[in-house]
């Protein structure tokens, strides 16, 4: 997960997300604390929205941690969910922290509310998704971190890191269903989630990066021509769905928060465990 370096403006969302975290501003027993610069929280935050959950939104910075926020992740980092006992059971609140477990909670345990965003009654369908969230995960964020925060002075060049990314990327296009735009054809799951916060933060690395994204255009994708085409419906579609607009600040503050990745300075525990080739937080 990641954290906020102190010096970090402004210090609440802005744009479409300082809306919605207006509209979710009054106390509620399930709370989500977030960042709003965060994509992790982002993640979590888009579920809360698609399944249209009751809840409140507590815009905090994980480096000024409170005790009582302390108290439910000791570990300090976003988003953390303080759900509310069971009825009839128990006493205070139960904290879930890591992204992709509070997502899945908040869709098992809110079924009548919403979609469901996995595959109900297909375990073999259900298992699929996981592992192609898993490969977001594990293969194309981290990937995004190492493009983002590549300086001259490594020692892989930035096209080889950036091969290594676009290679993830069609990976996982590959396995997408036809039909329709997302990863599941024409319903949108647990998966899109998954990649939609850095599908919307691609823009960063056009911005900071030489040679930007780099995914080829179309008519020049040789063999990939069609798996870019692929990849092209899912972006197009991920980046305008309303509940990720409704979750995002304004694109200024975004390239003003990753400057410091961009330089390979920022102190995130993301930051940290990309530049010293740990897998991530």
């Amino acid at each position: 997960m990641a954290a906020v370096d102190t010096s970090l403006l402004p210090s609440r969302p802005t744009g479409a997300a300082a809306s919605l975290a207006a509209s979710h501003a009054a106390d509620h027993a399930l709370k989500l604390y977030g960042g709003w610069f965060c994509p992790f929280v982002q993640r979590t935050w888009i579920i809360l929205v698609e399944k249209g959950i009751d809840h409140q939104y507590v815009e905090i910075n994980p480096y000024h941690k409170a005790p009582e926020f302390l108290a439910l992740n000791p570990r300090g980092l976003v988003p953390t969910l303080a759900v509310p006992p069971p009825p009839g059971g128990g006493s205070g609140v139960r904290p879930l922290y890591e992204s992709s477990v509070v997502c899945e909670y908040l869709d098992e345990a809110y079924p009548e509310q919403g979609p469901r965003l996995l595959p109900v009654g297909d375990a073999y369908e259900r298992a699929r998704c996981r592992l192609w969230m898993d490969h977001v995960a594990s293969r194309v964020v981290p990937g995004f971190y190492r493009l983002i925060q590549h300086t001259p002075d490594k020692a892989e060049r930035i096209d080889e890191v950036r091969r290594g990314f676009h290679e993830q990327l069609k990976a996982f296009t590959r396995e997408m269903d036809e039909g329709g735009p997302w990863f599941l054809g024409q319903r949108f799951s647990l998966v899109d989630v998954m990649l939609a916060p850095w599908a919307k933060r691609l823009f960063l690395i056009d911005h900071y990066k030489p040679g930007g994204v780099g995914i080829p255009r179309e008519g020049e994708r040789g063999d990939d021509e069609e798996v870019w085409a692929r990849w092209d419906r899912w972006f197009d579609a991920i980046v305008e769905r309303q509940s990720v607009k409704d979750t995002w600040s304004d694109e200024a503050q975004y390239i003003k928060a990753y400057k410091r990745y961009a330089e390979d300075t920022t102190q995130s525990e993301v930051g940290k465990a990309t530049r010293q080739g740990r897998s991530l937080p």
